[in-house]
This record gives C-alpha cells, structure tokens and sequence, in this order.
C-alpha cells in the first residue's frame, strides 16, 4: 500500500493516478485522508489527557503526605475516570488505524514517470523483439501445427483423463513431453542459480496475511482457490510465499539485493475465459512456473527491474523462441505494479503471442504492507522494494516449444542449450 505521508502531501496526483489505472472511485483517497486526520487529531487528544493524568498522579502522594486526604480522594476519582477515557481513546485509535489500513488496500500503487499513460492495451510498447517469427512451415514439413495437434496422436498431454479426474484446465503430462516439462524446470532453476539467485522451495498454501500482504487480497481474490476450513489459499504464483518469507523483519544491508527462484506449481481460477483463448495449454488452471523474486533498495530497483528482465529473455533465446518485450501501459499494468514488462513468445501453430512472463517493480507497496524494511548507511530504517519476475510460466512456453521445433509429427528437437538436461538432440513424441 502506499505512504499515508505521500497520501496527505499529494491527493490530487495520487487521484490522477489511479485515473490512469482506469480506477474511478478517487473519493477513496479524500475517505482516507480524512480518517486519518480524525486518527490523528485522538492521538493528540490521548496524549493531552496522558499527560494531565500523569500530572495529577503526582499530587496525589503530596496531597496524603499533608493530610488532605479527601483532596487526594478526589485527585484519584479523577484520574480513575482520565483512565477510562484514555482506554477509550485508545480504542479508538486502534478503530481508526484498521479503517485507514482497510481504505488504503484499496487504493492501487502509482504508475512510474516511466510508464506510458494508457486507454487499454493497444498503448502498450514493444520495446525489443528477438528471433524470426516463422508461422509458414519453416521445418519443412509443411505448416506449423497447434500444440494441441503434436501430442494428441499418443495421449502425450491428456486433457480429457484430467477432466475427469478434477475438472477441465487440469491435464496429464504424459512420457516424453513430462519428461521435457521436468527439463524445462531443472533449466530454468539451474540458470537462475547460475546468475545468483539462491534456490528456495515455497510452501503451496498461504494464510490470508500473506496473500493480503502481495495484494492478492482485496484485488485477485476472485482468481484464488480457497480452502475455507483451514482458512488458507492455493498460490496463484511462488511470488506470494517468496516474498512474504521476510514478512515482517528488518534486513541488514548486506543482506541486499536478495535474489530467489522457486519452482511451485500454481493455481488460477481463471474465470470468464473462453473460445480459443482456453483451448490446449493457453489458459489451465493448474500449471507450473520458476519464480524469480527480488528484495532490494530502494535507489536499486529500476536497476534491478531491467535485469530481471534481460535474466528472463535470455531463457527464450537460449530455448531459440522468438519473443516480444512489451512495457505495459498504466490501463493494462495491474493493481500492485509500479512498471511492468511482459514477455510474450511466438506460437507458429496459433499464429500468435503468447504471454510467458511479467517482470514486475512494486517499489515500496507490497514492502508495507508486510513490514519488511532494511537499514540504511545512516543507520535509519527504511522500507524495501520488491519486484519478481516469470522465469518462465510453463504452459505457454512449452506450447511454442513444441511447435516451435517440430520435425513432422514424429520428434521435437532440442536446443544445444536444452541438451544437457535431456540428454538427447531430439526427442520422440
């Protein structure tokens, strides 16, 4: 969430922002200011009466020690009641401070100066392209066909058993291609280590703190499977559980930049989709993803941003499929974000782009609501910046993997890059 000091010295320019995220309930930055003025106008109402209270306590031990005892009496009377106000005041308080928290989930994170200010998604930029986009049958053996055609022919992906099993966006991986799955994981997460970041297996459930704390909640909740009798929720990405790791400790310089990968299968309701945007691997509600998490400084996070992004692209250079890189408009960039990229790969099958990575820069708004801060070189402590990044979603590069290096309808052939965790050049299907 944001500053409430930044809140009170710019209303008018966080209006304007959520404006540009297509928020239109602006009234909510007034409601805020507003409980927070009543907050702060009882603080300073308690620690009058506090004050006087602690004042009068005094006199009591000089009234008895003169003998007047029915002044002391009533000094006590007096202070007995100040007591209960002040309890009341601090009640208050507490009231007030849940109230302004509550408001101020609501209120989504500003755009960087950076960020075009967009209408919808056609205002997003594509800043860098890689790799030829081939959908006319560069393999030579004609067309390219969708994924969905590749491994029907031997129940490779069985998404009819997994209908059956849970419920349609549920398959099976099946032989060769699960075995590949498992490759592409092993080579995400080991080039990741590779570059620094340390490996870290995640928890698949969360409590309602930590889904709140990476704005999960009040924005996405619609999207998350609930588990109601234990209160918890299945992660919709390893960003939840990663970056709530630190939930709530003061980190040492040192310690900064932190750097995580996570590999954790995921869960989206995904509501509303449908027709072709569905259809094969497009859109499951169960897949799998490597996560890629930072903690650092605040003056490094812009830095860090940009090369958490070129960490992702050059896993799909390495994979030899072609990509976009898109910087997201403020209409299409979501709740949390303060700059957002999106990675998105060819599909020479549907003859499409295809999303596979968000690297994403929250600057200090998940970081307050979950109280991770650090210590600055002047020994004060400040609040950190977080930012993750795919590295990659699954479902949807495996897609344009497969059809992007298909031979026929027989084999796949595997990147030099790949090969190590295959163990082959090609691999049957």
């Amino acid at each position: 969430m944001l500053d409430i000091q930044r809140i009170r010295q710019q209303k008018d320019e966080i209006k304007q922002a959520m404006l540009a995220k297509g928020e239109k309930e602006t009234e909510i930055v007034d409601r805020v200011v507003e409980v927070d003025e009543t907050w702060r106008n009882t603080v300073h109402q308690r620690d009058q009466l506090r004050n006087e209270s602690n004042t009068r306590a005094k006199q009591i031990g000089e009234l008895m020690s003169q003998g007047k005892k029915e002044e002391a009496q009533k000094v006590i009377r007096q202070t007995g009641e100040m007591k209960q106000e002040i309890k009341s005041l601090e009640e208050r308080e507490r009231e007030l401070i849940r109230q302004r928290d509550e408001l101020l989930m609501k209120i989504p994170n500003v755009a960087h100066s950076s960020v075009p200010v967009t209408k919808d998604e056609s205002g997003n930029q594509t800043i860098h392209q890689w790799g030829e986009v081939d959908d006319a049958g560069g393999n030579g053996e004609g067309a390219f066909k969708p994924h969905w055609d590749l491994v029907s022919k031997n129940g490779w992906i069985d998404f009819e058993r997994g209908a059956k099993v849970t419920s349609a966006g549920f398959p099976f991986y099946v032989g060769p291609v699960a075995r590949l799955q498992r490759a592409l994981i092993q080579f995400f997460t080991d080039k990741a280590v590779e570059k620094g970041y340390l490996e870290i297996m995640a928890p698949y459930f969360v409590n309602e703190d930590s889904a709140r704390g990476t704005g999960q909640i009040p924005d996405k909740e619609d999207m998350m499977y609930v588990i109601p009798r234990d209160g918890y929720f299945a992660i919709p990405t390893a960003e939840v559980p990663v970056t709530n790791f630190h939930r709530d400790e003061i980190l040492k310089p040192a310690s900064l930049p932190a750097k995580y990968v996570c590999h954790t299968p995921c869960w989206r309701r995904e509501a509303g989709s449908h027709g072709s945007e569905v259809r094969g691997l497009n859109r499951l509600h169960q897949f799998d993803k490597v996560e890629l998490v930072k903690i650092v400084r605040p003056e490094t996070s812009y830095e860090e941003l940009e090369s958490l992004r070129r960490d992702a692209e050059e896993l799909l250079e390495a994979l030899e499929l072609p990509y976009r890189t898109l910087l997201m408009g403020t209409a299409d960039m979501g709740f949390t974000q303060s700059k957002k990229y999106d990675l998105e790969v060819w599909s020479p099958g549907q003859k499409k782009w295809l999303e596979v990575s968000s690297c994403s820069n929250f600057e200090d708004y998940q970081a307050r609501r979950m109280k991770i801060r650090c210590k600055n070189e002047d020994g004060k402590t400040e609040t950190v910046h977080t930012l993750n990044g795919s590295g990659l979603a699954l479902p949807r590069v495996l897609a344009a993997f497969l059809e992007t290096h298909q031979q026929g309808d027989d084999a796949l052939t595997i990147p030099p890059a790949l090969q190590p965790w295959i163990g082959a050049d090609r691999i049957e299907i």
